[in-house]
């Protein structure tokens, strides 16, 4: 029996004493963040599985674990000799989380899951479709952390402050537009829980996710007053100085739950139910009217600002230069000199690093050769990695964390032979990326509404991939941010963004074939205004990757004329902007890399 299942056994004994029937474990710390820190990876620890996404339910006669489509391959991988049985989610015949224990659990039971890492929304919905089975819910322990005896300290990194020239707005700014915001929802405070929203809001950073430049922390804020909630040994004295300038009291992280508990409300208090976690709402309900809006400074940060935005250009194309030549690095030398997906991330991340301005890696580079990139999020490391050799595709989707914005981008070459499947795979990505890049839109559209534009050459194959189009991008912040998105699904109930000048989105279309290949090719997207006329406000996106795409696997028997024609463009503009950053053999490549096909 594996290490895992015996540990999945002693969780059951530790549940039985505990009288809980069914244990929810999901991946999160305790503001519902995507990425967390080693502290908060309960569900890891018990389940052996390392994708970022991934929720256990735990119960005397099963042990199940659900995750997205980025993540099949990977845990069907890492599960194997577990016990734990894999729902794939959104697959046909798989049910929701919500619908498992809906036809399991029974009269009287109880559910448990600590609270602090269950959100609001979540649990308010367990609550009304279990309401008429006298359901208990035991959320104020952390069963699993008696279990868990190595388990790493909280992260409580120096707290530092973005200067205001590389802002574009001042904290006082940003207070005043949240306030608005609420005045508008007539409610008197908010409780904010989000770690990068946080950040934006009072221009500071730190580092208590890996790639995350977030600290744990809270804030309250009200008509006049702002209290923020940070670990004392995480205020430096810039910090200090910097809360004190802007009028915002500073409280320790741990006096969140006594504060809301003694704090004066009147009014309403707005927070976003998918943002905070549950215990916290249990304890304002008990207070006050809460009002379920979604967090102010999520749509504010995601409209880049001019200053944002100029910065975030400049670094675009230095994180371009790099990549590119990387990648003509790998070209020139994979197959005649040892080297594996480790060692050339490793490269690569010292590359990225010499820029100047360079924080961090915006999230793990994935290197991945062959049938390792038909898993998406797939990790190579040091004691597990493959050989890279010739005769296949190599991905690799990196970025950083810079003094003036965070990047993301993805691109697949060929390593010598490649099919002519895997060629006609890559040129219907390719055009698919190209294609939404060069889409035209009226103002209103969200991300739902262009979403078939990346699809359309792969969905005329009968292919697809299992995740979204698109997301948007922080600023020096969390590679992943909404509220804008691109995705094709529709959610009953999510309610959609549009798409505004400013956002910043990805565009990366793909191809995971397991056993085989993968292929994604991403560009980065600043969304822009286009013409306005009778019909409305059109609108556009304007490249800010430039990386050239491997014409060695291009083939244009099948990609239309018209794709050809923006790949050729798109080529063009790669020259113009990377050829002053290039010179004597490289300067060659780049040519015959960005040549018209």
């Amino acid at each position: 029996m594996s290490v895992i299942a015996d540990r999945i056994n002693e969780m059951k004994e530790i549940l039985k004493k505990a009288g809980v029937d069914f244990y929810i474990v999901p991946t999160a710390d305790f503001h519902n963040s995507e990425y967390v820190n080693e502290y908060f990876k309960v569900r890891e620890f018990l389940s052996g599985f390392t994708g970022s996404n991934g929720t256990l339910v735990i119960s005397q006669e099963e042990t199940g674990l659900w995750t997205d489509g980025r993540y099949f391959v990977q845990a069907a991988k890492e599960l194997t000799g577990s016990g734990i049985v894999l729902y794939r989610m959104a697959e046909e015949g798989v049910p929701t989380i919500e619908e498992y224990l809906d036809s399991h659990v029974k009269n009287g039971q109880t559910i448990g899951f600590d609270g602090r890492v269950i959100d609001a929304a979540f649990g308010r919905k367990l609550e009304k479709m279990l309401n008429d089975r006298n359901v208990t819910f035991e959320y104020e322990t952390d069963l699993a952390d008696a279990l868990w005896t190595d388990r790493p300290g909280m992260p409580a990194s120096d707290i530092w402050v973005v200067p205001e020239a590389q802002c574009g707005k001042t904290v006082a700014r940003k207070l005043a537009e949240v306030r608005e915001a609420m005045s508008k929802e007539q409610a008197s405070h908010m409780l904010l829980a989000k770690l990068d929203d946080i950040m934006w809001l009072y221009n500071i950073r730190a580092n208590d996710v890996d790639c995350n430049p977030v600290a744990l922390s809270y804030t309250f804020i009200s008509e006049k007053d702002a209290v923020i909630f940070v670990q004392n040994k995480a205020l430096t004295e810039e910090a200090k100085a910097h809360f004190e300038k802007y009028k915002v009291q500073v409280k320790d992280y741990t006096q969140i739950v006594q504060f809301l508990e003694t704090c004066e409300l009147k009014g309403k208090v707005m927070c976003a139910y998918s943002e905070i976690n549950y215990l916290l709402y249990k304890l304002l309900e008990k207070r006050g009217e809460l009002l379920d809006r979604e967090n102010p400074t999520s749509i504010l940060k995601a409209i880049k600002n001019p200053v944002e935005l100029e910065n975030i250009r400049k670094y675009y194309l230095l994180d371009s230069v790099v990549l590119t030549k990387f990648l003509f690095w790998m070209k020139k030398n994979a197959g005649k000199q040892p080297m594996d997906e480790y060692s050339v991330a490793m490269k690569l991340d010292r590359m990225r690093s010499e820029i100047e301005g360079f924080l961090d890696l915006s999230f793990p580079t994935i290197s991945a050769f062959k049938e390792n990139a038909a898993m998406m999020h797939y990790s190579a490391t040091k004691e597990d990695k493959k050989d890279i050799d010739t005769d296949g595709f190599y991905l690799v989707d990196s970025g950083g964390q810079y003094v003036g914005g965070t990047t993301d981008v993805t691109r697949t070459i060929a390593l010598g032979n490649v099919t002519d499947e895997m060629k006609k795979h890559f040129s219907k990505v390719a055009s698919g990326m190209l294609r939404l890049a060069d889409t035209k839109f009226l103002y209103g559209c969200t991300g739902k509404n262009v979403d078939i534009m990346a699809r359309e050459p792969l969905w005329e194959c009968y292919i697809d991939y299992k995740c979204g189009t698109g997301h948007g991008i922080g600023y020096i912040l969390n590679v992943h941010e909404g509220p804008q998105n691109i995705r094709w699904r529709f959610n009953p109930g999510v309610k959609e963004a549009v798409l505004e000048e400013g956002m910043i989105v990805s565009d990366e279309p793909g191809v995971y074939i397991e056993g085989s290949h993968g292929i994604r090719t991403e560009n980065i997207l600043e969304i822009v205004k286009e013409t306005k006329n009778g019909d409305g406000q059109f609108m556009g996106f304007r490249h800010l990757t430039y990386v050239p795409i491997d014409l060695d696997a291009i083939d244009t028997q099948y990609m239309e004329p018209s794709d050809v024609r923006k790949l050729n463009d798109y080529h063009a503009e790669v020259y113009r902007r990377l050829e002053p950053y290039f010179e004597g053999e490289e300067k060659e490549m780049l040519k015959a890399a960005t040549r018209a096909v």
